[in-house]
């Protein structure tokens, strides 16, 4: 890995990636290594012992498990030493947050104050602030939550009808306004507030305390999934907020909620990992022990597909996930100079802003169809409460809400690679424009050409070929207004969410190469074949739903043909390929990817 290769969010879109400048998740190191295992230590002893009493939010016990967490380290990976933490890497906060992803509600209320419940203070607070706050929250001595969304506010966060306004003597801020869906609340003891001060159009944040006078908690909310994860209501009425516990400037509160965003959507991508696995290893482990028809389930052909699809979506993900990461720590190395490394990390964020957004659609639908076809696998038992396989399906499905919903999201993806575009931070319309021009001498069929890599490199070199000219082409017919066309977007998004996952974990196989022997690597490749063939043909689907959408005449049959050209790959034996992978998986009675 090159650290000090320069590395711009987004670019993907038009620029190819060298596996030498990826990092892989089998790449860890020995503390690495050691950190996951203290989180599986953590969730063996500590969690999974007492699922039913966390959903059930026995009084105390989530709040006592955040506590204990914090006592081995669990809470301050990330924060700084001087503050009582491990500064330790984004990727190994990361990891941290894909091992505990699998502990069910305790991994919500966990992610939520690592996260946005601490973050906010870290990124944008003042010494003061930081050194009367963050050692606490390190510690897990305080937990912490954040209030942003509003009856009248989810998507739309700006809209938030919050008020602050300054008290005569002008020592305080009175808070005025009801916020809902607000994690931890039920003991948070810190809570990140935004809001509008007097007519501001833009929001404000504020640090609170649960013991300031005129907060009110609603009663716990009942909900589908994550039964034991904290959710209430919170209302402010003439709340006392001292105005030194203003966080960053007056006004800056919606720029902090971006970014905030940002991170929270990318480590959900991560967060997703562990439950996937955990899924998957439910679901192999009983289609070992099951038998129908005097067999085991695992030698069924079906059920291998299913077991198979498991595996590729999560390894795929994961390849695309730790991609990210490792990207966010080379942006900080490479751009520490000048700046502090609190706002290098947050511009990190907002630098990858399409990444995370993918990542977040992309490993939530992934952990959905996981947690699917266990249920499926398991049949009854499945459906039935006796085990924890509901849970996984109930609580999974929060995941493509939080962090702003999959349809916000994908909308961004496409949105925000047109801004960096138009911004300059690389040649989108220049690339475009070129991809829509090269359609006119496309004939035939293309012909695959070299090894493995070589051939699978030119498929997903011509996924960029189509979402760039149907940008172009979107972009030239709608101009300002393409934003109102959200299917044709959506089209788009999927387009680009495929190229970024497929090139991902085909640069993670070929780092492969020199880390596992011809043998081993076999069932890495048969992942790619199977992956990157079904990726083929949706994408074929997605751009010819956007072109049907928009184009006519000979422009239209112009973007059909380079669709058709740039799409057309060998066949693969996708029944034999998952076959092999799903036997490896049977064999390995685990996860072992």
């Amino acid at each position: 890995m090159e650290k000090n290769k320069k590395v711009t969010g987004g670019e993907f879109i038009v620029k190819e990636t060298e596996a030498k400048d990826i990092f892989i998740p089998e790449e860890f190191d020995e503390e690495q290594k050691m950190i996951a295992q203290t989180c599986r230590d953590f969730l063996d002893t500590e969690v999974f012992p007492n699922l039913d009493r966390i959903d059930q939010q026995e009084e105390g016990l989530m709040a006592d498990l955040l506590t204990k967490a914090g006592e081995l380290g669990l809470l301050s990976i990330s924060l700084p030493e001087k503050y009582d933490g491990f500064e330790q890497s984004f990727v190994t906060s990361m990891l941290a947050g894909d091992v505990i992803g699998s502990g069910y509600s305790f991994a919500v209320a966990y992610s939520c104050h690592t996260g946005i419940g601490t973050l906010p203070i870290l990124y944008y607070g003042n010494d003061q602030q930081k050194e009367k706050y963050l050692p606490k929250l390190a510690s897990g001595e305080w937990k912490g939550a954040y209030a942003l969304t509003e009856p009248g506010a989810g998507s739309d966060a700006n809209a938030g009808k919050t008020k602050a306004t300054l008290s005569e003597d002008g020592k305080y801020y009175l808070l005025n306004g009801q916020k809902m869906w607000i994690t931890n609340s039920g003991f948070a003891d810190i809570i990140t507030v935004f809001a509008k001060i007097d007519n501001d159009r833009v929001l404000s944040a504020f640090i609170v305390e649960r013991n300031f006078p005129g907060i009110v908690f609603n009663p716990e909310e009942k909900k589908m999934g994550i039964k034991g994860s904290s959710t209430r209501q919170i209302f402010f009425n003439d709340c006392k907020v001292p105005v030194e516990n203003l966080l960053g400037n007056r006004g800056q509160g919606f720029r902090i909620a971006l970014n905030i965003l940002h991170m929270g959507r990318i480590k959900l991508g991560g967060n997703v990992l562990g439950a996937a696995k955990y899924a998957i290893n439910q679901s192999v482990q009983y289609a070992n022990e099951r038998k129908q028809f005097g067999l085991l389930i695992s030698t069924f052909g079906s059920i291998k597909h299913k077991l198979a699809e498991q595996v590729i979506k999560n390894f795929v993900t994961e390849s695309a996930v730790f991609r990210a990461s490792y990207n966010i720590d080379q942006y900080v190395e490479q751009n520490l100079e000048g700046n502090t490394k609190e706002k290098t990390t947050i511009d990190a964020f907002a630098q990858f802003a399409v990444e995370a957004a993918v990542l977040k659609v992309f490993g939530s639908d992934v952990l959905d169809y996981i947690v699917d076809e266990n249920v499926q696998i398991h049949g009854g038992m499945g459906y039935s409460a006796e085990l924890d396989v509901d849970r996984g399906y109930r609580d999974s499905r929060i995941n493509r809400i939080f962090e702003g919903t999959n349809e916000i999201n994908k909308i961004l993806v496409v949105d925000t690679v047109l801004k960096r575009g138009a911004k300059g931070y690389f040649d989108l319309f220049g690339e475009a424009e070129k991809a829509y021009k090269d359609l006119v001498n496309l004939s035939g069929t293309p012909e695959p050409e070299g090894d493995f890599y070589t051939e699978k490199k030119q498929i997903i070199r011509n996924f960029r070929k189509i979402a760039l000219f149907l940008i172009h082409t979107a972009s030239e017919k709608f101009q300002r207004k393409l934003v109102y066309e959200q299917e044709i977007l959506n089209s788009i998004a999927d387009i680009i969410m495929l190229l970024y996952i497929s090139e991902s974990s085909l640069l993670r196989v070929e780092k492969l190469e020199n880390i596992k022997d011809a043998e081993q690597i076999k069932v890495y490749k048969d992942i790619i074949d199977v992956f990157v063939y079904d990726a083929s043909g949706k994408i074929s689907k997605f751009a010819k739903d956007a072109i049907y959408s928009y184009a006519e005449g000979e422009v239209k049959d112009l973007l059909i043909k380079g669709t058709n050209y740039y799409t057309a790959i060998n066949g693969v034996n996708t029944k034999e390929a998952r076959r092999r992978i799903a036997d490896k998986l049977i064999e390995d009675n685990k996860y072992n990817f």
